[in-house]
């Protein structure tokens, strides 16, 4: 098998020069990155991950804590950080929970302790999940995703607040009144910042401020919130927290002969691929999953060097992207 020296003297760079290559440090000139990369592709090299951690005394395995769930933002989110784990050279290692409990959650943990992992990344964007966090031993490299903003644990997240702030703004630029809120479950971070959010705006324009219509996040559950707003013929515009529960509320306002965009405007979240082919087309926020699971691998990997305090924040803003389920009220 190749070693790194062959990948050297392909590439004609030096032995550190590819090991910096390799664990994707970022002091490295793109066009060498390029030309030890392709030195890599043409000889087959294969790091030896275990000599490599007897070199470093760490390993190249991450850990990850993921709900058990299809959802679009925890599913989307593990599967950007696997892939800019793996560009990176790391193997990922995931334990999937069906609940987001403590007693779930210590569990993974110990088993990713087990396997000597070298950090762990844990996508737990509930409140019940956080005690667990603390079985942590202070030596091992964390990283929460869509976290408890309270804590001091290194925490990268989406700014829901953010994507809140621009639905909603989106909906009263279009001459709407006000904006009913259909919500994500109550324990959940993302939907506690994008209430924050879409109340922010309405207090701001002075408009009113309807009471929020709790929900989870399935398009059942939003067929049953917009059964309700569909009899309310006050409703005019509706920010869903998410695309499926936006789905629910397009089929329940069909079937009370509400139209959107003619009668109702509606907003959601997330970007699901499918958005694009509701009737109408939905506007909606898109998350960069990928910069979120950038950071968080960034500041896993500041760990490994012992430069990052405990209480770093990173949020990544979403961008709004209109299409046809928002119009001006009649």
């Amino acid at each position: 098998m190749p070693a790194m020296a062959d990948v050297a003297r392909l590439a004609g760079v030096s032995h550190q020069t590819v090991s910096r290559v390799l664990n994707g440090h970022p002091y490295v000139q793109e066009q060498t990155r390029l030309r030890v990369r392709a030195a890599i592709e043409e000889l087959g090299y294969r790091p030896n991950r275990v000599a490599r951690a007897l070199v470093t005394g760490r390993s190249q395995l991450i850990g990850v804590v993921a709900q058990n769930t299809t959802l679009c933002g925890p599913a989307s989110l593990l599967a950007a950080f696997e892939q800019v784990a793996s560009a990176a050279g790391f193997v990922v290692t995931t334990h999937r929970v069906n609940v987001l409990d403590r007693e779930s959650i210590t569990k993974a943990l110990e088993r990713h302790r087990d396997q000597w992992v070298a950090g762990i990344v844990v996508i737990a964007p509930t409140a019940s999940a956080h005690d667990a966090v603390d079985t942590v031993p202070p030596g091992l490299p964390l990283v929460m995703v869509d976290g408890d903003p309270e804590r001091s644990t290194p925490l990268v997240t989406v700014d829901q607040e953010a994507g809140a702030v621009a639905a909603t703004r989106h909906l009263l630029e279009a001459g709407h009144r006000t904006v009913w809120h259909v919500s994500g479950p109550p324990d959940w971070f993302d939907s506690a910042g994008r209430i924050k959010g879409w109340r922010s705006v309405l207090d701001e324009a002075g408009a009113e401020v309807p009471p929020v219509v709790p929900a989870d996040w399935s398009a059942a559950s939003g067929y049953r919130a917009g059964q309700m707003l569909a009899r309310m013929s006050e409703v005019t515009a509706i920010f869903a927290a998410n695309d499926h529960l936006a789905l629910g509320i397009l089929r329940a306002m069909s079937e009370r002969g509400r139209r959107v965009p003619e009668d109702v405007s509606l907003v959601g979240f997330d970007d699901v691929p499918e958005a694009a082919y509701f009737i109408p087309p939905l506007t909606t926020v898109r998350p960069d999953f990928d910069a979120v699971a950038r950071d968080a691998l960034d500041l896993l990997m500041a760990q490994f060097d012992h430069d990052l305090v405990a209480d770093v924040r990173r949020t990544s803003d979403p961008t709004l992207v209109p299409r046809a389920s928002v119009r001006p009220p009649r």
